[in-house]
């Protein structure tokens, strides 16, 4: 168990990704609220014997949350000033809204009543409400049983519920698309709670440094005056652009985007950083690099790479060959984009073009895809429960929501085509029609579409790209010359030419070849 107080030296996969940017964070003087992480060992520790990890841990746990009021002056589960925690899932690897989180941990009647003695009766009611709901989908209490009065029980169940879900079916089959090592474990993070919901100068948001759809340069995020964090990364309420904080409280955003540079600068990639403003005060709960389009992963990769960042190696581990291979995929000319029938409109969280029948019901969705059909899931907002539809759709559509959503966050992982926040009734109004779904435009048009093919030689990102692949490439690639030439660019294909001792080939995809080398002669795959 280590106290996050920026002085830990331990590794990302002892940590977490959520506890090691913690970590930076504090031991760069940020402001993070205090915090402790129960590392992946134990976690491991846990699936393979919960009581007996459990009981060994307990006591450290109990002298952490000591150490939490200590540097908080609050008392956890009773007043004159409660400590209230968050009970958050921290993997290693990416896996955004695939495990449990518990927010408003502690909360009971004394908490309550004392939280309404300061003068905050509304945000008591509010965040007992939060609390109740959230404890009791995640440790799974029935709703004819009280939720524990006891805060160190409602600790111990939600400890017990974050490290139980590396094992629940959404995790499991994102780790199984993915290539996510199942032996890793999370870990999970205790810490502090700061409120979004406690007053007129308060919310909560989430500022992505650069934009992760288009690869531009310029802050990207939502804003939330009022709410929690868990309400932006839901995608169940409608959120303002980042701007709006700035126009709020200027001074709040300039200190969020100095942060943001700052982190920028230390991890030397673009940053998603959830953040919480309590009475005009800024908090940043956590930070990691952002998930990103293909499109985004280009410029972004160059952009760096331009800044001096990281170097060409770096650039080209940045950009996969199944970006490559979704950027030339067929695109959607502009006159017969305009010429088909919008029916809705919302933001765009995942570039590219999707043709399909859409669906509302994950398991119609799932029957559909198993027959083969091209599906588009369309629901009011997705949940983590739905991970499974997501990954059999070919684009996903929602109602509600923003670029910073899970539904977003979640299509750009996976590579969804996706439009966000179209509106209430989208679904009803979609369902069963087949449909396009332009993740560049947010839009969704009437019919099956006709595309047009791209090669690499359309973009100079993807020839930039390429010039700097042929520095560094074991196997270099061209269009044309007087050289073996590959039929396709699979592993197989890519790896019997390097194993034949051919230095240069020629391909219709020459950047997909060389990237493929690259991780071949690494030792990674695609």
């Amino acid at each position: 168990m280590v106290l996050l107080d920026g002085t830990a030296s331990h590794p990302r996969e002892l940590l977490g990704n959520k506890g090691h940017g913690i970590e930076v964070m504090r031991r760069h003087d940020l402001p993070v609220p205090p915090a402790f992480c129960i590392t992946t060992e134990v976690g491991l520790r846990y699936l393979a014997d919960p009581r007996a990890a459990m009981d060994a841990i307990w006591d450290d746990v109990l002298d952490r949350i000591g150490w939490l009021e200590a540097h908080t002056s609050r008392t956890f589960g009773r007043g004159p000033r409660p400590l209230l925690v968050s009970v958050r899932s921290g993997a290693t690897q990416s896996m955004p809204g695939m495990m449990d989180t518990i927010l408003d941990l502690g909360m009971n009647d004394d908490v309550e009543q004392a939280l309404t003695a300061a003068g905050a009766a509304a945000f008591a009611r509010d965040t007992r409400r939060r609390f109740e709901g959230m404890y009791r989908r995640i440790v799974g209490i029935d709703a004819r049983r009280p939720v524990p009065a006891d805060p160190y029980t409602q600790l111990r169940a939600g400890i017990e519920a974050v490290f139980a879900s590396w094992n629940s079916p959404r995790a499991v089959a994102y780790r199984a698309h993915s290539g996510g090592d199942d032996r890793s474990g999370t870990a999970v993070v205790v810490q502090a709670m700061v409120f979004g919901n406690i007053g007129p100068d308060s919310g909560a948001g989430v500022l992505i440094s650069r934009n992760p759809i288009t690869g531009d340069n310029a802050p990207f995020g939502e804003w939330l005056p009022g709410g929690q964090g868990d309400d932006v990364v839901s995608g169940s309420v409608d959120v303002e652009p980042i701007t709006a904080l700035r126009d709020e409280q200027p001074a709040v955003y300039d200190e969020l985007m100095d942060a943001a540079r700052r982190l920028e600068r230390l991890g030397s990639d673009v940053q998603e950083i959830e953040f919480t403003v309590e009475h005009g005060k800024l908090w940043l709960l956590q930070t990691r690099d952002a998930e990103r389009s293909a499109q985004a992963a280009v410029r972004l990769a160059l952009q760096l790479r331009h800044e001096g960042l990281i170097d060409d190696a770096e650039t080209l581990r940045r950009v996969t060959p199944a970006h490559v291979r979704t950027l030339l995929q067929p695109a959607l000319q502009p006159e017969i984009r305009l010429a088909a029938k919008l029916l809705a409109k919302g933001l765009p969280a995942c570039p590219g073009v999707a043709s399909g029948k859409a669906y509302t019901d994950v398991d119609e969705a799932l029957d559909a895809a198993d027959r083969g059909e091209s599906v588009i899931l369309v629901r009011d907002h997705t949940r983590p429960e739905d991970v499974s539809g997501m990954l059999a759709a070919r684009g996903i559509v929602t109602e509600v929501g923003g670029a910073a959503s899970h539904a977003a966050v979640v299509s750009r992982e996976l590579g969804r085509v996706a439009v966000v926040g179209c509106g209430h009734g989208v679904a009803a109004s979609l369902a069963g029609k087949l449909i396009t779904v332009d993740g560049a435009e947010g839009e969704v048009r009437a019919g099956n579409l006709s595309l047009s093919a791209w090669s690499e030689s359309d973009t100079p990102e993807l020839r930039e790209l390429a010039d700097i692949a042929r520095r560094i490439s074991p196997l270099r690639a061209h269009t044309s010359g007087d050289h073996l030439r590959l039929e396709d660019a699979t592993e197989a294909t890519v790896a019997s030419a390097m194993n034949d001792g051919h230095t240069d080939v020629v391909s219709g995809t020459p950047l997909i070849v060389m990237l493929t080398a690259l991780r071949l002669a690494s030792g990674t795959t695609s």
